[in-house]
């Protein structure tokens, strides 16, 4: 034996080593294909960052330029029109006197038809502004009403060779003066105002602007270069080839910089910023990231290895211990390593696998217990094993198991979809015992199938199986059995009971038998009719369908578990889904082998739970409710409105007036409206609530009955004395804002309606 689990220890510490190995190599892959994602989209951020840095900067100095070219020149242009606005004709002789005072390039005068009356280029003389595209841009001063206008500096249209810049003033006579002036004079007026923008100006942390004239001369650099040629930064601009506004690489000053140049007012203007700045962001970025994916991956390393070592490699040691009291030969021995449902299923296939084994070697001694063994295996294969069965469906949820006394038994289930929106389930019971039993349980369970997958009708299915089953039943056997056909998208039961138990509806943790009518057991008569009944389930309820083998259990004083003790063991909370409804079925089955002890199994214990979570709520139907017209049903009322009152304005006093309201209507309803019963009356609760208020419409199919009409009570009258029909539709008409009652065909309809603002002045009057 020590062997053996010695083997089974190395057997563990190899996995282990290997898991290990492999799941460092998936971890540092991991880490580095996101260290490279990281660098590769920190580079890209970084660039982008610079080339719109660069841009900003560029842009900026251009309107500083543009800024103080278009002010001084405008400032000459205004004291130019001022002169000619003073009663001074505009003579030519004038003009030039003008021209040479204020050491400009250019004066026209220009009437208010556009016409050039006067220049100091006499070719221009009787010239129409508006032939031409430059000029052509001054009429807004004639057309727009502009007051003043200036062009940006730029080739004349009659010589692309000379640069001027123009500005125009309007003339307080009609018309407007127009001057120009030469490169020369404009770099000399924004001179300081270039210098100026160059020095005081950085580019990130360590960047620079370098200004250049248009013959490539420095005329601002932060390093003293002024007069040089560009050149000597280390710069060298093909405009040809490298356009205006896009980053291109070079060394400025020793050092290798990104660069973007614009040409503006006879400048060019350059942005440089040094690429180890550039870098310096995506390099922190990096280093914070790096730390913080290190320890990411080292915790989640370290998490998977010690869950899989829990959940894996712990779990074979003890499958592994006990293979190896197996292979001692002590047969007994059981693998219950049940930490989920992979090693659930391996206890169970090796437990399997024992329970063959023994059955072989019993077959030795006695060849009755190997075909008794077999039948077990053969019934146990007929019926559903694998859970959940419809993994998929989220509107329900199965579980079922059966216990039989003996080797083989004669209690069955069974449950398949009849279509996308029909679930058929059933449970039964076989008189007798042993082998007659479980071929008599093989042949009903089939015959039900049969009719049930064609598509017949509840009651048919019964009533055709009863033909079929007593036709030939020399035996005389016959079952009890119930069936129900689930419609999952309305929570709807049709069922037909043969004689069965009536099952167990668990309701908020509420458990009661549901109300019944028995037919006939199955095989007993043949023209037997079977009558269909319906069960409404709503979400979260739960049906634990059974045989006798629960409630009859007898323990060893001879006394019964009884329909009590299920009833209080079933009322409680047990999750939701596949695993409340195995808990139900383990539960139970816990119960009664604590209550029977060792005293033998008498009967076969056979149970079906079902889970209806719900189906898709139909539009228009999320803010309406059926339900049973009992008293008992008020909680569920209350807290319908209750829901649709959540996250609205309504104050404290109006929820407790709307569910005084609701109270009052829905009790009259459950107590007066429906003199006779069956247990199938309904009243529908329609709650709806807006920005302002809510509308609440109660309807049932009772009695008419209009409390709208009754005169409102005495104040003299006991409270003892005022029923619904007179103080209580009172206090709901002095509470809420409007009342009124209709009868739709075979409905009593009471709507009512409070508003939030109205309960706002109520409460603060």
């Amino acid at each position: 034996m020590d062997g053996h689990a010695g083997a089974g220890k190395r057997r563990s510490i190899t996995i282990s080593r290997v898991f290990l190995r492999g799941l460092l190599v998936i971890v540092v892959l991991g880490f580095l294909s996101s260290m490279t994602f990281t660098f590769v989209h920190q580079t890209l951020r970084s660039e982008s960052s610079a080339v719109t840095l660069l841009n900003l900067n560029v842009q900026d100095v251009r309107q500083d330029v543009m800024d103080a070219s278009d002010k001084n020149l405008l400032d000459l242009t205004c004291r130019i029109a001022g002169r000619l606005d003073g009663g001074i004709p505009a003579e030519d002789a004038f003009l030039l006197e003008l021209l040479e005072r204020y050491d400009v390039a250019e004066i026209n005068v220009i009437n208010e038809n556009g016409i050039i009356i006067a220049t100091t280029l006499p070719q221009f003389l009787n010239y129409d502004m508006r032939d031409g595209a430059q000029s052509g841009e001054f009429m807004v001063l004639l057309d727009g009403g502009a007051e003043a206008y200036v062009q940006n500096y730029q080739p004349t249209s009659f010589d692309p060779a000379l640069f001027r810049k123009y500005a125009a003033v309007k003339l307080e006579a009609g018309g407007f003066v127009q001057v120009g002036y030469d490169g020369e004079r404009f770099h000399r007026d924004i001179g300081e105002s270039v210098i100026n923008a160059a020095k005081n100006r950085h580019v990130g942390k360590s960047g620079c602007i370098i200004i250049a004239s248009e013959d490539w001369n420095i005329v601002s650099d932060r390093h003293g270069l002024e007069g040089q040629n560009l050149k000597e930064t280390g710069i060298w601009i093909d405009r040809d080839s490298m356009p205006e506004g896009e980053v291109f690489r070079t060394e400025v000053y020793g050092v290798r910089s990104a660069c973007v140049y614009i040409f503006t007012e006879g400048y060019y203007i350059l942005a440089v910023l040094p690429e180890n700045e550039i870098i310096l962001e995506r390099d922190s970025s990096l280093r914070v990231m790096g730390i913080m994916e290190i320890l990411l991956f080292i915790a989640l390393f370290a998490v998977i290895f010690l869950l899989v070592k829990r959940l894996v490699l712990d779990n074979l040691g003890l499958v592994n211990a006990s293979l190896s009291r197996i292979a001692e030969g002590d047969l007994e021995e059981r693998v219950e390593v049940r930490a989920n449902t992979e090693f659930s299923s391996l206890s169970d296939d090796i437990n399997a696998t024992v329970s063959t084994l023994k059955a072989y070697i019993a077959a030795a001694a006695a060849r009755i217990d190997e075909e008794l063994a077999l039948a077990k295996s053969i019934q146990s294969s007929a019926l559903p094993s694998v859970f959940p069965p419809y993994p998929d469906r989220k509107e329900f949820a199965l579980f079922a198991k059966m216990k039989p006394a003996r080797e083989v038994g004669g209690d069955f289930y069974d449950f398949y979809l009849q279509d996308e929106k029909r679930l058929a389930f059933l449970v039964a019971d076989v008189s007798g015992k042993g082998i007659p039993a479980a071929m008599f349980m093989m042949t009903s369970k089939t015959v039900l199938r049969e009719y049930a997958e064609r598509g017949d009708e509840p009651a048919d299915v019964f009533a055709n199986a009863n033909e079929k089953l007593c036709a030939g039943n020399q035996a005389e056997m016959f079952l009890t059995a119930w069936m129900g056909f689930l419609e999952t998208d309305t929570g709807l039961v049709r069922f037909v009971n043969a004689g069965h138990n009536p099952p167990v509806l668990i309701r908020r943790g509420n458990a009661s038998f549901v109300q019944q009518k028995v037919n006939l057991v199955l095989a007993m008569m043949e023209g037997v009719r079977y009558r269909e009944q319906t069960l409404q389930m709503e979400p979260g309820d739960y049906l634990y369908l059974y045989t006798d083998g629960v409630t009859e259990a007898a323990n060893a004083e001879g006394q019964m578990y009884g329909n009590d003790r299920l009833l209080a063991l079933l009322s409680a909370a047990f999750g939701a889904g596949e695993a409340g409804c195995r808990k139900i079925c383990e539960t139970v089955g816990k119960s009664l082998k604590a209550f029977v002890g060792d005293a033998p199994q008498f009967d076969d214990i056979t149970q079906v739970c079902l889970y209806y979570a719900g189906g898709e709520t139909p539009a228009g139907e999320e803010n309406r409710i059926t339900l049973s017209a009992r008293v008992e049903e008020l909680p569920a009322a209350l807290a319908f409105v209750e829901g649709k009152l959540t996250g609205t304005a309504c104050g404290e006093k109006a929820k407790k007036q709307i569910a005084m309201a609701v109270e009052e209507v829905f009790v009259n309803i459950a107590s007066y409206a429906y003199p006779s019963r069956d247990g199938t009356e309904t009243v529908d609760l329609e709650a709806e609530a807006g920005e302002d208020g809510i509308r609440i419409r109660l309807s049932d199919t009772g009695i008419p009955y209009d409390p709208t009409q009754k005169p409102d009570p005495s104040r003299t009258l006991g409270v003892a004395e005022r029923q619904f029909g007179g103080f209580g539709v009172y206090l709901v008409k002095q509470t809420m804002d409007s009342v009124s009652y209709v009868r739709e065909g075979e409905k009593n309809i009471l709507t009512f309606q409070k508003n939030w603002y109205a309960a706002e002045q109520e409460t603060r009057s």
